[in-house]
């Protein structure tokens, strides 16, 4: 059993900044990239950022410069720091991981989510 939990969502004004946080747990062997994505009401879901195992992040165009994105392999942890916020940034915010088990099955796993409201 893999699990992905998430923290640091919240409610914060246009301007303000937000962390979030995900860490994996479980049977896990390697985990190759891992990331966010955001689903705002009425829209499909869509990736924001993510970062594979010692390489570069990768964003969106609608958060760079704004997000970054970091993850610590010795912690299977993933951070993303968000800036700068605005009330489209609004959503819930979902993270994703590419994790091989310890029977060494790669899947596709993601976290319960958590809201992020930014205020105008």
């Amino acid at each position: 059993q893999v699990q992905l939990v998430e923290s640091g969502g919240g409610l914060v004004q246009a301007g303000g900044s937000l962390r979030l946080s995900c860490a994996a747990s479980g049977n896990i062997f390697s985990i190759s990239a891992m990331g966010w994505y955001r689903q705002a009401p009425g829209k499909q879901r869509e990736l924001v950022a993510f970062i594979r195992s010692g390489g570069n992040p990768n964003y969106d165009d609608s958060v760079k410069g704004r997000f970054a994105i970091s993850r610590d392999n010795a912690k299977n942890t993933v951070l993303l720091q968000m800036n700068s916020l605005k009330p489209e940034d609004t959503a819930v915010y979902y993270c994703n991981a590419r994790i091989a088990s310890t029977s060494l099955v790669v899947y596709d796993y993601w976290g319960q989510g958590t809201q992020v409201t930014v205020s105008s």
